[in-house]
């Protein structure tokens, strides 16, 4: 009898990094503990991260010379991961709020699945207090909508902690490089039949007032934000849909919620 090979994917780490000095020693120390190759995308950072990377051998760099935002970021590392022949990408973020001993955890459960992705509300009842209330109201608006509209089962649209099968990022055409890129990844992820699950990770708030810059510090802002590229990005999938050929993509009405 044959037994079935071990899923051993070569694996790269990758972590979007802008202005983390506070963190990035700690995080990377924690991440090299768990991983094999690992890649920082520094974001254009100007509080001294960047001389911090540099005293590094342990890691890979790239460096954006200005601040492009989170979801340029993750452009990077996806075209990085592709460009370089991995199986597995895992993104990871830098502010400690993401436990690297996970890591693995996301890698074997990316086995025959192409997204696998940290929910912090998977099937567990969160203490009050926790998450900034506008943070989860928005979180839980978000994605009520993208299930509603893509026939999804998400309980967190928004956790960056995640692990992507290589081949299928190659099926994305990515073009928002702020923070709501993810949710145009949620999007196409429906028009190509992805296939998803979520994995359950803690919930971490280190710094509950931290910034999201400008006007997007703003609730009522970074909710009509998101809910733009949601419909952009539906509407960019709509015109390229062929029912016959992608049947799971639910291309339904405007979403109630969004009014």
């Amino acid at each position: 009898m044959t037994s079935t090979p071990a899923f051993r994917p070569r694996t790269l780490t990758a972590l979007p990094v802008f202005n983390e000095v506070r963190h990035v020693t700690s995080v990377l120390d924690q991440v090299m503990r768990n991983a094999g190759d690992v890649l920082v995308v520094d974001d254009g950072s100007t509080d001294g991260t960047r001389d911090v990377l540099a005293q590094r051998s342990d890691v890979i760099v790239v460096t954006h010379p200005e601040n492009r935002g989170y979801g340029a970021a993750l452009r990077t590392a996806f075209d990085y991961a592709v460009a370089n022949g991995y199986d597995v990408l895992v993104t990871i973020d830098c502010d400690g709020q993401h436990e690297p001993q996970r890591i693995q955890q996301l890698v074997d459960a990316c086995e025959g699945v192409d997204i696998v992705s940290g929910s912090r509300y998977l099937g567990v009842e969160i203490p009050a207090g926790l998450a900034p209330a506008d943070r989860r109201r928005i979180n839980v608006q978000i994605t009520d909508e993208l299930n509603c509209r893509l026939n999804l089962k998400l309980t967190d649209a928004f956790c960056g902690f995640k692990a992507y099968r290589v081949e299928a990022l190659k099926k994305l055409r990515l073009t928002d490089s702020g923070y709501a890129m993810p949710l145009e990844l949620w999007v196409q992820a429906a028009f190509h039949g992805l296939k998803i699950v979520e994995v359950a990770v803690p919930l971490i708030y280190l710094d509950e007032k931290r910034s999201f810059g400008g006007s997007l510090d703003d609730s009522g802002t970074r909710l009509a934000y998101y809910h733009a590229v949601i419909e952009r990005a539906v509407q960019a999938c709509r015109s390229e849909c062929r029912p016959h050929v992608l049947p799971t993509f639910q291309c339904t009405p405007m979403y109630q919620g969004c009014r």
